[in-house]
């Protein structure tokens, strides 16, 4: 898997390569996000692991039935690890980066990692 994903950072669309900008502003501050992350058998677009937030940027083929259904059991599997997914289209990315920035400003707002990296939720009292 690790192979593959090199391969994907390497050849970015141009939406991740949006995304990867707009995930600046978060990457500089407390949490630390990975492009083409392997998560079991899967290599998911972004991942903050500390904040347990997987972003996924989908292109047209993730409209089709087969595309829908192979989302659907990738989304099923990250959710049973412990994920939230986020997915935007393209088109979302490209065309509204504003609606987008707020939209994981306000998932990575419920989930703060404290000083040990820990999320506050998780840390014992």
């Amino acid at each position: 898997m690790s192979t593959h994903a090199k391969t994907l950072r390497k050849n970015p669309t141009p939406a991740e390569t949006a995304m990867w900008r707009l995930l600046f502003p978060f990457r500089t501050g407390s949490f630390h996000f990975r492009k083409q992350a392997p998560i079991g058998p899967y290599c998911v677009d972004f991942a903050c692991h500390h904040a347990r937030l997987v972003i996924e940027v989908d292109g047209d083929t993730h409209a089709t039935a087969q595309g829908i259904r192979s989302d659907a059991r990738r989304d099923t599997f990250l959710v049973a690890e412990g994920y939230r997914v986020l997915r935007f289209t393209n088109a979302d990315v490209l065309g509204n980066p504003e609606g987008v920035l707020a939209k994981i400003a306000s998932e990575l707002a419920t989930a703060q990692p404290n000083h040990r990296g820990q999320l506050l939720s998780e840390a014992t009292p």
